[in-house]
């Protein structure tokens, strides 16, 4: 038995496809099968039910394959305490990411980062909140950068990055654009481009503006992003939320659409979080610490006029 066939068998319960799986692990399906032929030959046990699509695990094998996770994120660790202790920053190192985070901040570090740590291996994916808990638990990830919720310092270690105020996008034709400020007061009967459920973007600010649902947009256009609102609202109709960094992206033109609120002044807690038992610190510090300097200064603080949601 060894730490190259529990990998193999972890991928093919992954991908569900013997083919895939060999992909994933960069070997031929040929190698990858056999591999696991000898290592269910060695246990005297089938570990998969090839005869169904996708690929199932047996229920012995669905046993050996939660304890395989088991060892694999041990034997990681270990080479992760040497890496750690020769403060090395070689080794692959997973984020995943709020998509109403990543298009506004990984421009502002991640070629900076790469171009002064050539020998990182840094691989980032963009995720859901839960999605980023989940792949947390699972080790798919190492760490997750999005914005904190209540609860989340009882199962997770938290880095805090920055704060982020929410704006308003407000077209030109719209009531609202003759407004200086943005008060929740001012949001009934808005035609408001949301994000769908299960974004906390959409859910902070639904919380803060008290709003029951945005129902004549999200008829018009149940799904998308905040990109996509963005050019709805520049194409004359109605009103969006957009986050701190997106603002510093925009053109003169684009920046006469935004309204910031009125006081208190929304804001998210952007944070990197990780299992309690995570190993690489000195790698995460270094990351953190670039995502920081890439940020205005202004934003690493909460101000007093401002509120955390």
């Amino acid at each position: 038995m060894t730490l190259q066939q529990l990998e193999y068998i972890m991928a093919v319960y992954r991908q569900q496809h013997f083919a895939k799986a060999a992909e994933s692990c960069k070997v031929t399906q040929p190698t990858l099968s056999s591999m696991i032929q000898k290592l269910e030959d060695e246990l005297g046990v089938k570990i998969f039910n090839r005869k169904q699509q996708p690929i199932t695990p047996t229920e012995i094998g669905q046993r050996i394959i939660d304890q395989s996770w088991k060892i694999l994120k041990e034997a990681k660790q270990l080479k992760e305490i040497v890496e750690e202790e020769k403060y090395s920053l070689m080794g692959t190192f997973r984020i995943g990411i709020l998509p109403t985070i990543a298009p506004y901040l990984i421009p502002r570090f991640f070629p900076q980062l790469m171009q002064k740590h050539p020998e990182m291996d840094v691989r980032i994916s963009e995720m859901k909140t839960h999605e980023i808990k989940e792949a947390l638990e699972k080790d798919s990830i190492d760490v997750g950068i999005l914005a904190e919720l209540d609860g989340m310092r009882d199962e997770f270690e938290l880095t805090h990055l920055f704060f982020e105020q929410f704006f308003g996008y407000v077209a030109e034709s719209d009531p609202l654009a003759q407004h200086h400020v943005i008060r929740t007061a001012d949001l009934k009967g808005e035609y408001l481009w949301m994000l769908d459920e299960g974004h906390c973007f959409r859910d902070q600010l639904v919380k803060f503006c008290q709003l029951k649902e945005a129902k004549e947009s999200q008829k018009a256009y149940s799904l998308g992003s905040i990109e996509t609102f963005m050019r709805m609202v520049e194409s004359g109709k109605g009103v969006t939320f957009i986050p701190e960094l997106a603002v510093l992206q925009l053109s003169e033109e684009q920046k006469k659409l935004v309204r910031p609120f009125a006081i208190p002044i929304p804001v998210r807690e952007i944070a990197m979080i990780n299992t309690k038992d995570f190993v690489r610190r000195n790698l995460r510090a270094l990351i953190a610490t670039e995502i920081q300097q890439s940020v205005p200064k202004d934003m690493l603080k909460l101000k007093q006029v401002q509120q955390r949601i």
